[in-house]
């Protein structure tokens, strides 16, 4: 009696822990599954949210600060499907569960390709200063003429800032220097024209006795408008060629005005170095 007794406890011993394992198993089986729904979830709801960011800021449905922080919600979450993707491809793999493991990794790659330029803009905003006006003159910038009423109500003014910019500027872009060239007033301002065209910049003015040039441009996501003015003035042995460039909105520009006037001056100067 007493071992029939002791046969049957250790049968359902044994009968109890191969329940649990078998709980167990199947808990890891379901878990894997929702851990790549939720990576994958996030990943594409983040991404959607962070591209609604800027469409909607193009189309006028809110102003640029409340996009900011739709892209920064849209991030968040690519973030965190970034996070559970990674768990869930590291469980997959150790369960065996090929499929899932996949997925995830799929999600692990998209949210990785969705936040990096992000995440980039972020640690250059703290590697460079908090200025939104660029010029090759900081002593005597171009002025804005035709192009003032276009700004409109912009919350950034046209009036250049002074020495505390120009400091500013010359610690974050020493190699912004004016353009000299070996050719006549006139047909630098030609080739300034030719340029500003050939980047895909709106001309607002082109005045050729004045010298000078005004023209907007768009930035890549949300098409933040930024405003430029080309001043074409002769000098001895040719002419020389300032540029400036001032967003309509934002303290940072995150280095788009510089790039900007850096492209334009390698542009001209391309076109003549090749002859066109």
């Amino acid at each position: 009696g007493a071992a029939v007794g002791i046969d049957f406890s250790s049968e359902m011993t044994h009968h109890a822990i191969g329940s649990i394992v078998t709980f167990r198993e199947r808990a890891e089986a379901v878990r894997h599954p929702i851990a790549m729904s939720l990576s994958l979830a996030l990943v594409g709801g983040g991404a959607v949210v962070a591209a609604a960011s800027g469409f909607g800021y193009r189309l006028q449905f809110w102003d640029y600060l409340p996009a900011f922080k739709i892209l920064f919600a849209g991030i968040v979450a690519v973030v965190l499907g970034v996070v559970v993707a990674a768990a869930g491809a590291y469980l997959s793999w150790r369960s065996g569960q090929l499929a899932s493991m996949y997925w995830s990794i799929a999600a692990l790659v998209a949210g990785l390709l969705i936040a990096s330029p992000v995440v980039s803009s972020v640690r250059l905003s703290r590697s460079l200063p908090w200025i939104h006006d660029i010029t090759t003159d900081t002593e005597n910038p171009p002025a804005f003429v035709a192009v003032l009423k276009e700004r409109g109500a912009a919350p950034n003014t046209a009036d250049y800032g002074g020495p505390d910019i120009a400091k500013l500027q010359l610690a974050a872009y020493p190699d912004l220097k004016p353009l000299r060239l070996e050719i006549s007033a006139a047909a630098a301002f030609e080739e300034a024209l030719k340029a500003a065209r050939g980047l895909g910049w709106q001309v607002v003015d082109a005045d050729p006795a004045a010298g000078r040039i005004e023209a907007s441009d768009r930035t890549f996501w949300f098409g933040f408008i930024d405003d430029i003015v080309v001043r074409i003035t002769t000098e001895a042995g040719g002419s020389r060629v300032d540029v400036r460039s001032v967003s309509r909105v934002g303290k940072s520009d995150l280095g788009a005005n510089a790039r900007r006037i850096r492209k334009f001056l390698h542009a001209i100067s391309n076109d003549l170095s090749h002859g066109r």
